[in-house]
């Protein structure tokens, strides 16, 4: 009688453990859900590789727009320099420097 007791007792424990172990279980069979991954790893999923693909060019085309930005900001700055040389050398002819 005493035996029986305990084994009622100690079912709704059993229960939860085995109710843990099967969803446990459940999860680790779930496969690859795209998380993210340690660098050191050549290999993954299909969409880690295209999501890595999609911000490899995201971030290459953002540093192109960059850079035409900065050498349209460099020309600009050459005419303005330009313009600046022509308009010293000019003021040097009118100042009796340099007489033609």
């Amino acid at each position: 009688m005493y035996r029986q007791s305990i084994i009622k007792a100690a079912r709704p424990a059993l229960r939860l453990q085995s109710r843990a172990a099967f969803t446990t279980t459940a999860r680790s069979m779930a496969g690859e859900t795209g998380a993210p991954r340690p660098t050191g790893q050549l290999h993954g999923d299909a969409f880690t590789k295209r999501e890595k693909a999609n911000e490899d060019f995201t971030i290459r085309e953002r540093e192109k727009e960059k850079l035409l930005e900065l050498r349209k900001r460099l020309a600009e700055q050459h005419d303005h320099l330009k313009k600046l040389e022509e308009h010293i050398d000019e003021l040097s002819k009118n100042s009796g420097g340099e007489q033609n």
